[in-house]
């Protein structure tokens, strides 16, 4: 049996993509189609894909023409697949002409004619939505999203509002972007960022979505269980996009260190134990460890170490307890939570002003998964085996601050008309509960 293989984005998939597959096809008698990982054009930094990964692979397989579809998730895969898979020919649209000439080495390199007239960026243009985003809330975060913003196709910035006006200002030249008031930067705006203090997150972004916004609002969204519900159940209600912007959800490595541990690669998880901290000057805690604007460890990095956590075993545990050391204000420098599941044990441990190791490990029945500290910036891990020769690494690139992620889900989720698959309403909900057990001292015990 002769084998095929040939790789593509296929995003918003067309009649050249499907003459480019057939033509594969007809070169052997099985076809193995790679489908490029969630990402973007390194080279322009640009995140341009319409689709994400799932929805272009099932695209792939709908067409019939695939006898097998694989995930392209790093550079150099292509021998390793060639290699695995033991392929014939890989074949490949000919404006790659002479890039993969490297691969004769391997098995016979076929470069393809491609359908003139058509492609994705030209649908793309075709079909270009501009989503305009206001940022409300102009500290240190939204200096980073309006730098991030430039880097996703069809996301632009419609306006900035702050309470201290100077904030605003000091983030742009272009002075008709300052708003007034909230109330004009939602008008002028199809979509809302809130990057605000924690406790102005409900009422902001409950009045945008009244007003028929999409919101992308910072973690934690809200500190409540209900508000959290409640908004959720009002953006399905107006047909809308509510997304709470935790980066490290929307991190193609992330997303495939989950992929690969609901695969069962490691077995059955069984122990989950992740780690957060910051050690800064003094001169940069005023507002997280400020007792008025909900500062401490929890509130400002809980959702990072609970997202690993809820992802892989879901949003019904049994039990939280929480160990916290507070300062004098009352406000938590530190906090160690041990959540309790059926079958599976899970801890987090968070400091600000307390230093702790920040690994990621999630132990199973086979091996165990290691990301290495800063693992809410993930760009590397492990799946570790008692039998050392099995051990994998995997290596991908993050891109700073890893703002483009969100965005890019966002906006995607916006245009397709769906909800994200990577932070669901039902886990964001389950933290804002965690958030709240946390406020209310329900099992806690204070060091």
């Amino acid at each position: 049996m002769k084998k095929v293989i040939t790789y593509g984005t296929y995003d918003l998939l067309h009649e050249g993509h499907l003459n480019l597959l057939r033509r594969a096809k007809a070169l052997g008698d099985y076809l193995i189609v790679g489908v490029t990982n969630d990402s973007f054009d390194r080279e322009r930094g640009k995140l341009n894909v319409r689709d994400n990964v799932l929805e272009r692979v099932e695209a792939i397989r709908a067409t019939g023409i695939a006898d097998k579809i694989i995930i392209e998730d790093y550079v150099g895969q292509k021998i390793d697949d060639i290699q695995r898979y033991d392929v014939d020919i890989f074949a490949i649209g000919s404006d790659w002409e002479g890039k993969f000439d490297y691969l004769s080495e391997y098995c016979k390199v076929v470069y393809l004619p491609r359908t003139e007239g058509v492609s994705s960026t030209m649908l793309r243009a075709e079909s270009e939505v501009i989503i305009n985003i206001g940022v409300v809330g102009c500290g240190r975060i939204a200096t980073r999203f309006l730098g991030e913003v430039s880097k996703v196709d069809a996301a632009h910035i419609s306006g900035l509002y702050d309470i201290n006006r100077e904030a605003a200002e000091g983030l742009t030249n272009n002075k008709e972007l300052i708003c007034n008031s909230f109330e004009e930067l939602v008008d002028r705006s199809n979509a809302i960022y809130i990057a605000t203090p924690h406790l102005a997150h409900y009422a902001q972004a409950k009045y945008a979505l009244e007003q028929g916004r999409h919101v992308l609002c910072e973690t934690p969204m809200v500190l409540r269980g209900c508000e959290a519900e409640e908004l959720y159940a009002l953006a399905e209600e107006r047909g809308l996009v509510l997304l709470e912007a935790n980066k490290t959800a929307y991190c193609p490595a992330f997303n495939h260190l989950i992929t690969l541990i609901k695969s069962g690669l490691i077995g059955d998880v069984v122990g989950i134990d992740a780690s957060e901290s910051k050690l800064w000057g003094e001169d940069k805690l005023r507002r997280e460890l400020d007792p008025n604007e909900a500062g401490g460890s929890m509130h400002e990095m809980g959702s990072y170490p609970l997202l690993p956590i809820i992802k892989l075993l879901g949003t019904d545990y049994e039990n939280i307890n929480l160990y916290s050391r507070m300062n004098q204000n009352g406000v938590d420098v530190y906090t160690r939570g041990i959540m309790r599941y059926p079958s599976a044990v899970a801890s987090f441990q968070l400091g600000l002003g307390v230093k702790t190791e920040g690994n990621l490990v999630i132990s199973g029945t086979q091996g165990y998964a290691y990301v290495p500290s800063p693992w809410w910036k993930t760009d590397y891990f492990e799946l570790r085996y008692e039998d050392q020769n099995r051990n994998k690494k995997y290596f991908y690139k993050w891109d700073e601050p890893g703002l483009r992620y969100e965005i890019q889900e966002f906006v995607s989720c916006i245009i397709n008309r769906r909800s994200s698959a990577r932070l669901t309403p039902a886990q964001s909900i389950a933290m804002a509960h965690v958030m709240e057990q946390f406020d209310n001292r329900k099992n806690f015990f204070e060091l």
